[in-house]
């Protein structure tokens, strides 16, 4: 494995790798925050294929390794991570990738000689269970990448289930990129003693990614893409978008336009996501339009330049977002086009990323929109960013509060998520 891990560029461990790997291989719980591009992948692949090979050959297979993770590519490249680092074993482990998007029956037919470890997003692996294709009793080591993400709604009720089928006595690993309270609350309940591991921001850990924002009216976002993909030489750019119809439509207009780009989002197919990416990573594709399905954890080497069309929900997403590139010691462009409608969203990014960006004007797409948005942090609980405005369990408790104390039930003004 240190042959592996040589072979793939480590010369030396990352932060998160130093800290977290002794632990691991110790038998402790580990709960790691670190940014993304951090080498995290690696810092849970050495330990857990090493605890894995303790096991003597020849018998029965089961799972001893869970890794679960959020998306579909996610899980590919995090198999793809752990097979190459166990590509020099004499006895490399039977490792078998399940994800939803495609037939489960595949995956069924792999899954029929056993596996040592298996990678997984939860709704698959659920499936998987309750077609007796997955037993998980003898499981010694889990693993929970991209934790936040994972406890976001679209995956809490599932990654629930999955905990309560898990046998008591194991080792947890839990990675996250931020430490909201609900990632805490996780911790404190799955984690025994942990080893704690927060990698500080340093010049050798935050990526080298130059940030800039510029001012354009938003019906000539499109134009501008073209104009700065002509001038600047970029030859590959990764550009994220609100919603998956605004992926679709403008692929299109830049491709219309001789910009060879393609959509990428979760109402593709899982093929033609996986070549998307893949050709992404070629270089077949100039621009690859996407949501936020692609701000977490995707690796692409060398990618220079990531845009924010639309600008993201949160600041936690512009982290993601941005942290695309800038990889593995690269230098890279995060780009945000900001209009006078989203001005106020971008400085509430800026507020809690402690960044204060200069706004630039690219000559022949000077903004002509000047009205300045409304004031929405002087109205209670109807912030502009995510996280600001009342939850729905916000909502019924301020309800029961008023209906116990005789008013007249109005909560407040602002909307949930």
């Amino acid at each position: 494995m240190q042959r592996a891990a040589t072979g793939s560029g480590y010369l030396a461990p990352t932060p998160v790798q130093a800290a977290v790997i002794p632990a691991a291989l110790s038998g402790s719980d580990v709960l790691a925050v670190a940014q993304t591009g951090s080498g995290k992948t690696v810092a849970f692949a050495l330990p857990l294929l090493q605890q894995v090979q303790s096991t003597a050959p020849g018998t029965p297979r089961h799972v001893k390794a869970l890794v679960l993770l959020p998306t579909r590519e996610l899980a590919m490249q995090v198999a793809t991570v752990l097979r190459d680092q166990a590509r020099f074993l004499s006895d490399p482990p039977r490792l078998v990738v399940v994800f939803g998007g495609v037939s489960v029956n595949p995956q069924m037919m792999r899954l029929r000689g056993g596996a040592d470890v298996l990678v997984a997003t939860p709704g698959r692996l659920l499936d998987l269970v309750d077609k007796n294709a997955v037993r998980l009793p003898e499981l010694e080591m889990l693993v929970l990448d991209e934790a936040d993400r994972l406890l976001d709604a679209a995956f809490a009720d599932e990654l629930a289930r999955v905990l309560a089928l898990l046998p008591p006595r194991r080792q947890t690993l839990l990675f996250s990129a931020t430490m909201p309270p609900a990632v805490r609350q996780l911790a404190d309940r799955l984690l025994h003693d942990p080893v704690r591991v927060q990698i500080a921001d340093t010049a050798q850990t935050v990526p080298d990614i130059v940030q800039r924002v510029i001012t354009v009216d938003p019906p000539r976002r499109t134009a501008l893409l073209r104009h700065l993909m002509q001038t600047q030489g970029w030859k590959r750019a990764l550009v994220f978008v609100a919603t998956q119809h605004a992926a679709e439509t403008v692929a299109a207009k830049l491709y219309d336009h001789g910009v060879y780009a393609t959509p990428f989002h979760g109402g593709l197919s899982q093929g033609a996501r996986t070549q998307a990416i893949d050709e992404l990573r070629k270089g077949q594709w100039d621009v690859v339009v996407t949501t936020d399905l692609a701000a977490r954890g995707l690796d692409i080497a060398q990618l220079p330049v990531v845009v924010n069309y639309d600008l993201p929900r949160s600041a936690v997403d512009y982290v993601h977002r941005i942290g695309r590139t800038g990889r593995a010691g690269a230098s890279g462009l995060a780009l945000s086009f900001v209009s006078a409608a989203t001005e106020a969203h971008m400085r509430l990014i800026e507020k809690r990323q402690a960044l204060q960006l200069p706004r630039e004007v690219v000559a022949g797409f000077e903004p002509t929109e000047v009205v300045a948005p409304p004031d929405r942090a002087a109205v209670p609980g109807t912030g502009g960013i995510k996280g600001k405005r009342p939850s729905k369990k916000d909502k019924l408790r301020a309800q029961a509060a008023s209906d116990a104390s005789g008013g007249d039930g109005d909560s407040g003004p602002g909307s949930g998520r």
